[in-house]
């Protein structure tokens, strides 16, 4: 299938890396408040009851979803359960610029499952896109100092963090390559609960694994509700919903490139509300990055 990034497909891509940065901004704020993988429980648990009045005839008994459970359940457990759960377990032994470093294989790993699994084929604009893209993020995550990237070690984290990014990447295969039965087709709301109907049980599963090692300390109040509140509307339900809508009109392995904004995003958003300021290595990662997805796209 031949895929065309125009405008509006570019700004649908754009959303999702945007919204993933601000849950990583969020997260840190409220990182003492909640168990991590309890708070994408919960923030799942949030979006299931915001989506329930637009999507809630998926849950009834002669809904199409269930002569697709198998793949839905898939789809929920790589795209809902994994990829957070494995994000966020990584996390615990890994520093975010190990993490981050890791999630920038991104485009690689689109590109390779793509090949491997869906029998997608490889151009050579691609690949220097890839490497064009991954430079960007090299460059934000070196803060433009090289030397900064030669300490880097990796630990156990690391892995699960890659693992979580190859989740990613066949979520995202799995979202064009496999047909929508014909009573969700056309309906994004209808579509997300019936992923998040199983990815609801995956994450809960996943903290119940928290849970029986004894994290367990939740501090309610005002702070963790309005973060649970963005984090379900925006990184969970709208991201979720332009992503699938993007990868669907561009590509999975074209849209692999537009994660590589999150660590930008999450710099300039860092500076915005953590006091973090910008930097000129910032404007050089951004040129890099966009190129690297110009180039891919463009048609030979």
């Amino acid at each position: 299938m031949t895929h065309k990034l125009t405008p509006g497909t570019a700004a649908l891509l754009t959303i999702p890396p945007l919204l993933w940065a601000g849950n990583a901004v969020v997260g840190r704020l409220v990182h003492e408040l909640v168990p991590p993988i309890t708070l994408n429980f919960l923030r799942w648990v949030l979006a299931f009851a915001l989506l329930l009045p637009l999507a809630h005839r998926v849950l009834r008994a002669d809904s199409p979803l269930w002569p697709h459970w198998r793949r839905y359940a898939v789809l929920g457990l790589l795209g809902v359960g994994c990829y957070n759960a494995l994000q966020y377990l990584a996390l615990q032994t890994s520093t975010p610029i190990n993490v981050t470093l890791v999630g920038s294989s991104m485009p690689v790993w689109m590109l390779g499952i793509g090949a491997l699994c869906f029998g997608a084929p490889v151009t050579r604009r691609q690949l220097a896109g890839a490497l064009l893209s991954v430079c960007g993020v090299l460059v934000v995550l070196s803060r433009g100092e090289w030397a900064q990237l030669l300490a880097l070690r990796l630990v156990p984290g690391d892995l699960f963090m890659l693992l979580a990014t190859a989740a990613w990447a066949f979520y995202s295969w799995l979202l064009v390559r496999t047909s929508e039965p014909a009573g969700l087709r056309g309906d994004w709301a209808g579509f997300l609960m019936a992923q998040l109907v199983f990815g609801l049980g995956w994450s809960g599963l996943f903290a119940g694994g928290e849970w029986a090692a004894g994290r367990t300390q939740v501090a309610w109040g005002l702070p963790l509700m309005a973060a649970l509140l963005f984090i379900a509307v925006g990184p969970a339900i709208l991201a979720y919903r332009c992503w699938g809508a993007g990868v669907q009109r561009a590509g999975p392995a074209i849209a692999g490139f537009f994660n590589n904004l999150t660590p930008l995003f999450a710099a300039l958003l860092s500076a915005a509300f953590l006091g973090e300021a910008p930097h000129l290595y910032h404007g050089a990662a951004f040129v890099l990055i966009v190129g690297g997805i110009v180039v891919s796209s463009r048609r030979g």
